[in-house]
């Protein structure tokens, strides 16, 4: 076999494209899935019948799993259509994922058949973090590194203008249609406590979101926003909080003062796409605490494949390709 494989409709040998891995969290796509991905999360330790019991009920919750598989997959196509666009025949985009199929290392095995000598690497969360971005950049270097294949990484987006406009213009929205003392709570996925207190810049990462989005929409700090976090691990470490059921009580306290807010309105800047932590933990937990203290409660849209936002990634990748 040549060395130059071609596997595009353009007959372009792949070691002269470049391959772009998009990857993600992953998420079960069946029921069956649920306990084999939960032990993968917990590095191969089985969850406890009652961890499995309640991870399922919160997946029954949303009608039995996640969309998450399909909306990983569709930022996949609408990444590609990008790049098609911007640069056809040059770029293919793959997925790799750290808890489900296809895993990052099967991912750049498969990119290594078929071959591609140099990847891009993007993952769909905008905040760097060493627990999260450095993680997934780090897994597949190690794996690219036998097959001889570059890796350039794509380490944060959070101030990418084309999202921080998307959460910007859905802001606007929410709040035309809220109470007028309402507070936004802008939220990313909590991390234990020691490897922030070790200098990882993941707050700084989702303060700078925050200030560009509030900036965007005209909101005062603290007297219109703040920063919350949520859907902590449950180990008895501390993780970073304040929590954001803790702050939605806070709030609803501060509501017996003069001009208190009455109303909430949720930015999950830390998730691009629909999946657990936003359709249960604040779509059914957050809400359903927001009512229990008659606060009206809203949340802004996920980026999911987003024409604007997935064009602005492609551009990035092109970037660094």
């Amino acid at each position: 076999m040549s060395d130059h494989v071609t596997t595009n409709d353009n007959a372009t040998p792949n070691d002269t494209r470049i391959a772009v891995l998009l990857m993600a969290y992953g998420t079960p796509r069946t029921r069956d899935e649920i306990e084999p991905y939960y032990t993968d999360i917990r590095r191969g330790r089985a969850p406890t019948p009652e961890q499995l019991a309640d991870l399922t009920a919160r997946y029954e919750a949303l009608g039995g799993t996640s969309p998450l598989a399909a909306r990983t997959e569709a930022q996949r196509d609408a990444l590609q259509a990008a790049l098609d666009a911007a640069a056809p025949g040059r770029y293919h985009v793959a997925l790799g994922l750290k808890h489900a199929e296809p895993k990052i290392e099967g991912a750049v095995d498969e990119l290594a058949a078929q071959g591609f000598r140099h990847i891009v690497g993007l993952v769909l969360a905008p905040h760097f973090s060493s627990f999260s971005i450095g993680q997934y950049l780090d897994r597949a270097r190690a794996a690219a590194e036998p097959h001889g294949i570059t890796i350039t990484g794509i380490e944060s987006w959070a101030t990418e203008p084309a999202f921080v406009e998307f959460i910007a213009a859905d802001l606007r929205s929410k709040l035309a249609a809220m109470p007028a003392n309402t507070k936004v709570l802008f939220t990313a996925h909590s991390l234990p406590q020691r490897i922030i207190d070790a200098g990882d810049p993941y707050p700084t990462e989702l303060r700078a979101t925050a200030e560009a989005v509030a900036a965007a929409v005209g909101l005062g700090q603290w007297s219109n926003w703040a920063i919350a976090w949520q859907s902590a691990g449950r180990t008895p470490e501390p993780w970073l909080g304040p929590d954001i059921l803790q702050v939605i009580d806070e709030l609803a306290d501060a509501e017996h003062d003069a001009g208190g807010p009455r109303g909430v309105v949720v930015s999950a800047v830390g998730f691009v796409a629909d999946h657990l932590e936003v359709l249960y933990d604040l779509d059914i937990e957050a809400a359903a605490r927001a009512a229990q203290h008659g606060l009206a409660f809203a949340r802004t849209a996920c980026v999911n494949a987003d024409a604007s936002v997935m064009a602005a990634l492609a551009q990035r990748v092109i970037e660094a390709g």
